[in-house]
């Protein structure tokens, strides 16, 4: 486990609020950008996210210290946005554009006058979030850990509870899935 994470981790199982309160801060944007990506709705991240924390609060003394405390915080945090999306299926016109699919299709779009860009970009990341809601949740869970976070397969089998084979097919479809249907926007006249 990370030093300065196992030693909060350690205050914190021994009471120390503080230390469950840094843990919360030093983590609590990398969970909500992940809860962001998996339920495609800010208010649902935030959910997410005071879900994750308390069931990590919790769980403290069943955390098993050969893991990262990190890896740790986002299976919480997958399994979380997975049973929310499951509870309260997404509905494509609630879903927001993601923040990166925005900057790619801006700096895609760059001989295009502000506002000309402006809707390009707007209406590609509305597709690729809409796309998005379209694969199942380990599928976009996958996706997302992967091509989002930067997250290594290994990592990601162990977020989702699932062999190295298995998360990297899941990563693959997703990915086959996405360019099946994202390939109307790059082939529309601009």
């Amino acid at each position: 486990m990370e030093g300065i994470d196992a030693d909060a981790v350690a205050q914190a199982r021994a009471g120390d609020r503080e230390a469950f309160r840094e843990l919360v801060e030093r983590h609590s944007r990398r969970v909500f950008r992940l809860a962001y990506r998996l339920t495609g709705v800010e208010e649902d991240a935030e959910d997410v996210v005071q879900e994750t924390f308390l069931r990590a609060y919790r769980g403290l003394p069943r955390f098993d210290e050969r893991s990262e405390f990190s890896t740790w915080l986002y299976r919480i945090a997958t399994n979380c946005s997975m049973d929310l999306t499951r509870r309260k299926p997404r509905r494509v016109d609630r879903v927001e554009p993601l923040e990166e699919s925005r900057l790619a299709a801006a700096e895609a779009s760059d001989s295009l006058a502000g506002p000309e860009r402006q809707a390009l970009a707007s209406e590609t990341g509305r597709r690729v979030a809409a796309a998005l809601t379209r694969l199942s949740p380990m599928e976009r869970t996958a996706f997302v850990l992967r091509h989002f976070e930067g997250r290594p397969i290994a990592e990601i089998a162990q977020t989702l509870q699932v062999r190295a084979g298995a998360a990297k097919n899941c990563v693959f479809r997703a990915v086959s899935k996405l360019r099946r249907e994202l390939v109307p926007i790059a082939t529309e006249p601009q």
